[in-house]
């Protein structure tokens, strides 16, 4: 709450993740928070969206009522509304300084701790290093044929869709990259952000873990690349990383296929291009990038450097707004998916960003921010496809997650 038990006069939320869910058979909304700022989520009634839609930080309370009244014909008490805008404060979902202050002392524990601590072990994969060994194990068992197993890649792509559906496409870009994952002395993993909204770039000096192991953050690099795009931008949003599955699911594979054994690491998630998609932007012109990869370039040179994008393809169905696809739909996506990988094997930054500009990423490619930075850091490339397959995303086989695996060299 406000100081003094008010409600604050102009509330505004923060930019946190509501998703559809159900709850005891009615439709609900599940509000998350990346952050992680109070441990808590909210489950609230479906129908008090567009009260959270108007919690934008420029209505008074009375304003609010009226706008949901007019707007949506919700007729909402002030007793409703105050409750649900203290709830929100009390779970630091507003903007204001008690989300603040928490931000602060949350950001503080997470840096002094000796790790960032898997978010997903025991939920998504087994958190015990020997089940989970035998887990992977049996997906690169599976994969069919035998994979060449270069040394002197520079590149892979990886998915990071969980691990149930995407199992047997990690398992084959994996095992096609082992002498290249255990060859390496550096490795560079760019991941998708997935609730960013201004952050380009987001850094952590924190160490990684996994079930087999802390993979240590090479700090210095880390130091290096804050100075070039500015600290307080760079750490901006580090606690995402609290949550965020994308670094997490690839470095698990990484770590298992180098027997265990700690690599230097730079973690890195990569926030949206949607603001330059849609303005028709050419982010080959964004400043920030540009410090950032002429950085990186200078910080890796020398080393036996393993970069690794770690985002899937297209989301598309019912499941992520769309309508429900069919044989012929799924069809369509694979073409359009095809265009874009075509364009990871050239290696083709440009054409890459092009192809998805194009359509103004209708297909919802989760990938764009890692795949392309892979693509200008690694300067010209070829790459080989190693898997690539069309994943269910809801009960009824209508919607997909696409994804695939890719070696550069």
């Amino acid at each position: 709450m406000a100081k003094n038990g008010k409600t604050p006069s102009l509330p505004k939320m923060r930019a946190v993740d509501a998703s559809p869910f159900t709850q005891n058979g009615e439709p609900a909304l599940l509000l998350r928070d990346p952050l992680q700022l109070s441990g808590n989520y909210m489950v609230l009634p479906r129908e008090l969206g567009p009260a959270l839609m108007l919690l934008d930080g420029t209505m008074e309370m009375d304003a609010i009522r009226a706008a949901l009244l007019v707007r949506y014909g919700m007729p909402v008490s002030a007793d409703l509304l105050e409750h649900l805008i203290t709830l929100l404060d009390e779970n630091f979902m507003l903007e204001n300084r008690r989300s603040d202050a928490a931000h602060l002392r949350s950001r503080e524990i997470y840096r002094r701790a000796p790790f960032r601590t898997p978010a997903l072990a025991d939920q998504s994969y087994p958190a015990d290093p020997t089940r989970l060994k035998t887990l992977f194990d049996g997906y690169l068992a599976q994969t069919n044929g035998k994979l060449p197993t270069p040394t002197t890649g520079k590149g892979v792509i990886s998915p990071h869709i969980d691990y149930p559906r995407g199992g047997p496409v990690y398992a084959a870009v994996w095992k096609h990259a082992a002498e290249m994952a255990n060859a390496a002395d550096l490795i560079v993993l760019l991941g998708t952000d997935h609730y960013s909204i201004d952050d380009r770039i987001t850094l952590t000096r924190q160490h990684y873990s996994t079930p087999f192991g802390v993979l240590p953050t090479h700090q210095g690099i880390v130091d290096s690349l804050a100075e070039a795009i500015g600290p307080e931008q760079a750490f901006a949003g580090e606690l995402r990383n609290l949550g965020e599955h994308s670094l997490e699911l690839v470095a698990t594979w990484l770590h298992h296929m180098r027997g265990g054994r700690p690599v230097e690491m730079v973690p890195i998630l990569t926030g949206s291009f949607v603001d330059m998609i849609v303005g028709k932007k050419n982010p080959a012109h964004d400043p920030t990038l540009n410090r950032f990869l002429r950085t990186l370039r200078k910080e890796i040179a020398g080393r036996n450097v393993l970069v690794v994008a770690s985002g899937d393809l297209s989301h598309v169905g019912p499941a992520f707004g769309g309508m429900p696809l069919d044989a012929s739909g799924k069809a369509g996506i694979k073409g359009a998916d095809d265009e874009l990988i075509g364009k990871l094997v050239e290696g083709n930054a440009d054409g890459f960003y092009s192809a998805i500009r194009r359509i103004q990423d209708r297909n919802n490619v989760c990938g764009v921010a890692p795949f392309y930075l892979m693509l200008r850091l690694l300067g010209e490339s070829e790459g080989i496809l190693t898997s690539y397959d069309q994943c269910p995303a809801d009960e009824h086989d209508t919607s997909l997650v696409s994804v695939c695996g890719m070696i550069l060299s």
